[in-house]
């Protein structure tokens, strides 16, 4: 066999060419012989496949590249959950754009380690001002946001918190620098920066252990991380009707002060989209809430936080920026390949809890001598350059361009609401927020529903998900294809009805 060729250098590309032929065909026939949103039979039938035609992945001798991509790759295709099909909407997990997907090739073939700059020379550069830029998105009001840029001389961007009176929230200093951004793995590496962040902000004051506190309708991976991080389980609060009531907060806030003593330091996490239901909480009254009790902020905006590229959804998201930190995912309602998550913080200065030194990476004397260091920008060494596909996009598309495939995504969500609310058959559990919706049949018990999921999964029909409420389970349908149809819609409603025990 001859010796494989590198993707690297002038000569990569004339290696990839012919590969990518034989790859691009093989995503091609496997989708083709899958036939629907993912393949029939269940775990065991799909496995069994996979065997039969992967065959021995480590042989003695092997079968050379093309025969292994033709064979692995239609495989993976043929035996995928497919969510560029508009009945695959379990979860949120977007089909990437295919501009996105071939700046990941290149990202791939270059292959720069993001943890140091001799490894990623330009790589990091352009991390750095994405970052910026999506940073400003979310903090408005720094000197790299369009916004501040274009206000009057002396006066104030529309909307600051000095103009309206918002106050601001306290720990968070306006001379924190320019809004910034890491890259992150998703939601719940961004969501452990924050946690941890916190943390070290209360250590560093000499203060008591950091208290979290959260809604029943926070992610997970808030729990997680503070597991992770050896903090006191988070104090989590009711959500009845699916957000975080201001109210609630201040009263368990107030609890948690002991007259006569210094307030423990504490982090309220907020949510802007759940995961179960696309809710946003009420961010405005729970940033006055945090900010009278001298707590820290975070919101968890991994599923909304694309709605800051809407002019007609942004207003959602109002009172964001006054968070601390915030958590965005790009891979969700950003149409980004795995994985495309960031934690934006209002400065730089923010992150200087992350500073870290190996001698080999970041050397004192190289960053005096302007090498750039990058080891304080993730809690991993080596990383992907994830930021190129995100900066292709946002450059191919601009800010109206992801605005118009929000919109157009929030937009069918309404439309199957409607579809559901006008059919006798169905129940519709609330009309969305963002892309989020749950519905069951009318009448139907948990245990139906989770029948009417399974049946649908194991004939290959659809993917949908489920949702726990204080009003029993339902099916979840989040939709992220931005050219969904209103037939596909109500195809997909049909098919729960075939599906349905009678």
């Amino acid at each position: 066999m001859n010796t494989p060729p590198l993707a690297g250098g002038a000569a990569g590309p004339d290696a990839l060419r012919p590969l990518l032929g034989t790859v691009l065909d093989a995503l091609r026939d496997g989708a083709e012989a899958r036939g629907g949103p993912l393949p029939a039979g269940g775990p065991g039938r799909v496995a069994a496949r996979l065997r039969e035609t992967a065959g021995p992945v480590l042989p003695e001798t092997g079968c050379g590249p093309h025969e292994a991509l033709r064979a692995l790759v239609r495989a993976m295709a043929a035996g995928a959950a497919d969510p560029a099909d508009p009945h695959c909407a379990a979860h949120l997990h977007c089909p990437p754009l295919a501009l996105a997907v071939a700046a990941d090739l290149a990202a791939g073939a270059l292959n720069p380690s993001m943890d140091s700059w001799d490894q990623a020379p330009a790589a990091s550069a352009l991390e750095a001002r994405t970052a910026r830029e999506l940073a400003a998105l979310v903090y408005p009001y720094g000197p790299e946001s369009p916004r501040h840029q274009r206000a009057p001389h002396g006066a104030d961007p529309p909307g600051h918190p000095r103009e309206t009176g918002t106050p601001v929230v306290p720990g968070r200093s306006r001379e924190t620098g320019t809004p910034d951004a890491l890259v992150t793995t998703g939601g719940t590496e961004a969501n452990q920066l924050a946690l941890l962040l916190a943390r070290e902000h209360a250590r560093a004051r000499h203060l008591a252990p950091l208290q979290v506190v959260c809604g029943a309708n926070a992610h997970h991976s808030v729990h997680r991380a503070a597991w992770l991080l050896g903090l006191t389980e988070p104090h989590t609060l009711p959500t009845p009707d699916g957000t975080l009531d201001p109210h609630t907060l201040h009263t368990a806030l107030a609890g948690l002060r002991t007259p006569g003593t210094p307030a423990a330091p504490v982090l309220v996490c907020a949510t802007a989209g759940t995961t179960d239901a696309g809710a946003i909480d009420p961010l405005p009254a729970l940033a006055d809430v945090a900010g009278t009790h001298g707590a820290r902020l975070h919101v968890d905006a991994a599923y909304g936080g694309p709605l800051l590229f809407s002019d007609t959804h942004r207003h959602l998201l109002d009172g964001l920026h006054r968070a601390h930190t915030v958590t965005l995912d790009l891979h969700k309602l950003g149409w980004q390949p795995v994985a495309a998550g960031l934690l934006a913080v209002p400065g730089t200065a923010c992150l200087a809890p992350l500073a870290h030194r190996a001698a080999y990476l970041n050397a004192d004397d190289d960053t005096e001598a302007g090498l750039p260091d990058l080891l304080g920008r993730s809690l991993r060494t080596t990383r992907r350059p994830d930021i190129l596909k995100i900066a292709v996009t946002l450059k191919a598309l601009g800010r109206t361009g992801l605005a118009d495939l929000v919109d157009r995504t929030l937009a069918a969500a309404r439309t199957l609401a409607r579809l559901i609310d006008d059919h006798p058959a169905h129940e519709l559990h609330s009309h969305p927020t963002l892309s989020t919706v749950l519905f069951r049949p009318t009448g139907a018990d948990d245990t139906t529903v989770a029948t009417i999921r399974r049946r649908l999964l194991h004939n290959g029909r659809a993917v949908l998900g489920r949702a726990t409420t204080p009003t029993g389970l339902w099916l979840k349908a989040t939709l992220l294809n931005p050219y969904t149809t209103t037939d596909d819609l109500t195809s997909l409603l049909k098919l729960v009805e075939g599906h349905t025990p009678r």
